[in-house]
């Protein structure tokens, strides 16, 4: 876990908001991490969770990729009427868990309408004991509204218009649409194919990747 553990000190060196939110809860952070590591491991074979084939792959492109964004997390839902997020199409947990173990203060609701991965996260989220997640088994546009401060997705789908809409219904009012995406200029081409107001759109790299990651941000105006 030596990369896991080094990727995670560089976040906290490139954010102090990552450094605040972890002090004195690092080596909990790193234990439970691990463990978490080790469920998509073992199940990963039999319910294709993540494009992975070693340990150091799953660490740098899903874990230390989920909380890349960490200080930007942390700092927007201070701003939310609720510390609530959603993580749609949350399939193997990511970044749900990885956010979850970081933030405790955060309550955070993993939706994911495949059985197979649901399951996956019930069982994960009772072995982790994180009493700050928890799970919906069903499909997004069906998920009740007007609940979160902070909805986010990663290798999720294309922020059109309509995945907009669906997000935007289950934000309380005031809340906060993000997603994690790759390179700029697919942002770019996103942003002026849904035709609506300006995006947010930050820098996020991750330790040891050698690629183009960002955060992408849209404040509630009623799209």
């Amino acid at each position: 876990m030596d990369r896991l553990e080094a990727g995670l000190s560089a976040l906290e060196r490139s954010d102090a908001t990552i450094g605040e939110a972890l002090k004195g809860r690092r080596e909990t952070v790193l234990t439970q991490l691990a463990s978490y590591i080790q469920e998509i491991e073992f199940f990963n074979g039999a319910y294709g969770l993540v494009g992975a084939h070693t340990r150091e792959e799953l660490v740098i492109r899903h874990i230390l990729d989920s909380l890349a964004p960490l200080g930007i997390i942390r700092r927007l839902i201070e701003e939310t009427p609720s510390p609530t997020l959603a993580d749609l199409g949350s399939g193997a947990g990511l970044p749900g868990i990885p956010l979850a173990i970081a933030l405790p203060d955060i309550q955070i609701t993993l939706i994911e309408r495949m059985g197979k991965r649901a399951g996956f996260l019930r069982n994960t989220l009772a072995i982790l004991g994180l009493k700050n997640a928890g799970l919906e088994e069903g499909e997004t546009e069906k998920a009740a509204p007007g609940r979160f401060g902070l909805v986010t997705s990663r290798a999720y789908r294309p922020l059109t218009d309509s995945v907009l809409k669906t997000m935007l219904r289950l934000l309380a009012g005031g809340g906060i649409i993000t997603a994690y995406k790759g390179k700029r200029e697919k942002i770019e081409e996103e942003e002026s194919a849904a035709g609506q107001q300006p995006w947010e759109i930050f820098p996020c790299p991750v330790p040891f990747l050698d690629e183009e990651r960002h955060f992408v941000v849209i404040r509630d105006k009623r799209i």
